[in-house]
């Protein structure tokens, strides 16, 4: 088979690019290198520098594809709500044009990186597929738009499509080969080991006051190398014309101060924080109930957060 992988450059992606050219398959990587990076890119696969929102990039890409992964969009959420018309035009016009380019090579199966956001403030925990969609961010909002677009071309073009909505994808390749590190990253885990190497001076805590046991907020942490693996089993399932709108995590929370003191162990110093205001947007506590992955793909989070951590601190040692 022949995979295209949108957003195999980027962090999640090219771990997936990998495990697919372990398993000796025929893998095309679209990217603009805006955040990912061509060093990552497994040699085995064919790469092609291009972007969503030029169409003629799409060009490119010659021969029969078979499935197309996506994981190319604008991720941050605070960003996504002072520049709505930048996260509309990459992460819904630009997965619109990808669907449509793919329709026109005859790709009947898509797997799609959706998020939790889609959820917004989450009313029962954990969290499952038939809580509410309320996203609370434009960011979150841009996903569920796109899971839409693939049921209505489903309908009316007869594709299948897996949407996979990740909580807080973390940690590294557990082989060590990959280790493009984010720019400018914006979740917990790359900041604090940022902080641990001495590139940041501290960690900021957004509030210290809700209804937790700590009361820092509480986050359901997956490590990459899980994901993939789910995003291999999702393919496999819709190939049976079937769709699949499916959670991943690992039904565990750990709240912000949890992970530092756990990181700290695992760097060997302690690390430093200040205690700031909340965040608009943050609820208190957001854990993944994965059971529909578990029952349909037979998937369940193998790595532990002393993996994540572990396999975090070598890239940044």
């Amino acid at each position: 088979m022949v995979h295209l992988v949108v957003g195999g450059a980027g962090y999640i992606g090219s771990h997936l690019v990998k495990k697919l050219c372990d398993s000796n398959e025929n893998v095309i990587v679209f990217d603009n290198l805006s955040s990912g990076f061509k060093e990552n890119v497994d040699s085995r696969a064919e790469f092609v520098k291009g972007d969503l929102l030029n169409k003629e990039d799409f060009d490119q890409i010659d021969g029969k594809i078979d499935s197309v992964f996506h994981f190319a969009a604008l991720k941050a959420a605070g960003e996504s709500m002072e520049q709505p018309e930048k996260y509309s035009e990459n992460n819904i016009t630009g997965g619109i044009n990808l669907f449509n380019f793919a329709i026109s090579k005859g790709v009947k199966n898509f797997v799609f990186s959706s998020s939790a956001a889609v959820y917004g403030y989450p009313k029962t925990t954990p969290l499952d597929e038939k809580h509410d969609t309320n996203p609370i961010n434009y960011y979150g909002y841009t996903k569920l738009t796109i899971e839409n677009i693939l049921k209505w071309y489903s309908k009316l073009k007869g594709i299948n499509f897996a949407a996979l909505r990740y909580f807080n994808a973390t940690g590294y390749d557990v082989e060590g080969k990959l280790r493009g590190k984010e720019i400018n990253p914006l979740n917990l885990l790359p900041i604090i080991m940022e902080v641990a190497s001495g590139q940041r001076e501290k960690l900021f805590v957004f509030g210290d006051d809700y209804d937790t046991s700590d009361g820092t907020c509480i986050r359901d942490y997956i490590h990459v190398d899980d994901l993939s693996n789910a995003h291999i089993k999702a393919l496999d399932y819709i190939k049976n014309n079937k769709n699949l709108i499916v959670n991943l995590g690992t039904e565990r929370g750990y709240s912000v101060l949890d992970i530092i003191k756990l990181a700290s162990l695992v760097v060997g110093k302690d690390l430093s924080y200040e205690v700031v205001s909340r965040r608009v947007g943050d609820p208190s506590e957001l854990i993944a109930s994965s059971q529909l992955a578990l029952k349909n793909l037979g998937w369940k989070a193998k790595q532990d957060m002393n993996s994540i951590l572990k396999t975090t601190w070598d890239v940044y040692n």
